[in-house]
């Protein structure tokens, strides 16, 4: 071979290991795992006050963010034909050819072994346990669900609601009523939050027979209470993280409820009027609330 095929051929190869690497990448979501991992810290730093050891706050990262992107692997694997029928994922790895299943199931295992492995030896075994569970739920459950039942939301809301738990228990705090308040909030802030997504990709989801509520009920009108209604309990949720301290309680309750009102009228706001614009709205009232309400948490909560 001559030098010059041979500088040619380097460029390639280096060029088909990024590809390699983004693709990896894309079947962790990244964008997912890092909300669970943020979680994670808001419920590390509440239990801590931050007075965390580095080393285990490095292994809960680690071993979250390892199982965070199993989870996405191995739905990816087991929905590959189905998102090849979704404009909105016919473009991932699997659906699209650039990657054999083989390779997304043993990343996904090598993911969910490492992790739990790493939150069991270096956090301790209920938050490895509470990781397991959370990956469990959204892997064997949830994922098998989206063909049968919208209840799947409900159990894909459990799985998503553990990484503040588990951060919670990392730095050392009891199953508790704050374990509970934080646990509820999570669960209830998905409702509205995936009852919008639900909206903005109803046909995506009827063209892969997805049963979601959006899809067995078009007009909107469940997916608009759902959200309602998960926006409303959410006040009374949020709450409960406050009733350990007494000097902050009552500023994060203020601002707690300020935020809660706001996301409850986007809610309602998109239960009377459902139409892409109020949907997109919902949705980014949702983004909006979850760090807000953490940032209060972390300031005023603890």
């Amino acid at each position: 071979m001559s030098t010059g095929a041979t500088t040619l051929a380097i460029p390639r190869r280096e060029a088909a290991a990024d590809s390699k690497l983004r693709d990896y990448a894309e079947l962790a979501k990244p964008r997912i795992t890092i909300l669970e991992l943020v979680t994670a810290v808001a419920g590390m730093y509440l239990a801590t006050h931050a007075q965390w050891s580095a080393g285990t706050v490095v292994a809960t990262l680690l071993g979250a963010g390892l199982l965070a992107a199993s989870a996405n692997t191995l739905n990816q694997y087991i929905e590959r034909r189905l998102d090849a029928k979704m404009t909105r994922t016919a473009g991932r790895p699997l659906p699209a050819g650039r990657m054999a299943p083989v390779e997304a199931l043993v990343f996904g295992t090598v993911c969910v072994s490492v992790g739990f492995t790493l939150l069991v030896l270096g956090v301790n075994l209920t938050t490895a346990l509470l990781g397991l569970l959370s990956w469990f739920l959204y892997v064997a459950v949830y994922t098998p669900l989206k063909m049968r039942t919208p209840l799947n939301t409900t159990v894909g809301a459990v799985s998503g609601a553990l990484p503040i738990v588990m951060g919670w228990t990392a730095g050392g705090g009891a199953l508790d009523t704050t374990a509970l308040g934080l646990f509820l909030v999570l669960f209830l802030w998905q409702y509205p939050h995936f009852m919008a997504i639900a909206w903005l990709c109803r046909d995506d989801y009827a063209a892969a027979g997805y049963k979601m509520d959006t899809t067995v009920e078009p007009t909107g009108a469940r997916a608009g209470a759902f959200a309602v209604a998960g926006a409303a309990m959410l006040l009374p949720a949020a709450l409960l993280p406050a009733l350990r301290t007494a000097y902050s309680a009552q500023t994060y309750a203020v601002l707690t409820t300020l935020f809660t009102l706001a996301f409850l009228l986007a809610a309602a706001w998109f239960l009377v009027r459902r139409n892409e614009r109020n949907a997109r709205l919902l949705l980014r009232a949702s983004l909006l609330y979850l760090p807000a309400w953490m940032t209060v948490l972390c300031l005023f909560g603890s």
